[in-house]
């Protein structure tokens, strides 16, 4: 058991991918941040997806700024392996949301 959290673009194609275990409480965050807590399923995702626009992401990069009081977006060798995995996962999905206008996150 476990979160994993998948972006992918229009073609289908995995653009962004971030994995906790079941008692990870950093899952949570990227959750939050995503504005996503209805897909959280306690031990793991509820198995759904959704179409996230550019301007939800570019709203998650802001609350990622704001709950890690960074206004850095650099993946500094500082951040933890979480914290970098959860900038990761927003920054790709980002990419591909401004390339294509939204980006499909699967939360399983």
């Amino acid at each position: 058991m476990g979160h994993d959290i998948s972006g992918f673009n229009k073609e289908g194609e995995e653009i962004a991918y971030a994995r906790f275990s079941m008692g990870n409480y950093n899952a949570t965050i990227l959750y939050h941040l995503l504005d996503a807590n209805n897909f959280y399923a306690g031990v793991s995702g509820s198995g759904d997806s959704s179409a996230f626009t550019k301007q939800q992401i570019e709203k998650a990069i802001n609350a990622y700024k704001k709950f890690f009081n960074s206004d850095s977006l650099s993946e500094s060798v500082s951040l933890d392996w979480d914290q970098k995995q959860i900038l990761t996962f927003i920054l790709n999905c980002l990419a591909t949301a401004q390339k294509e206008g939204s980006v499909r996150v699967c939360f399983a």
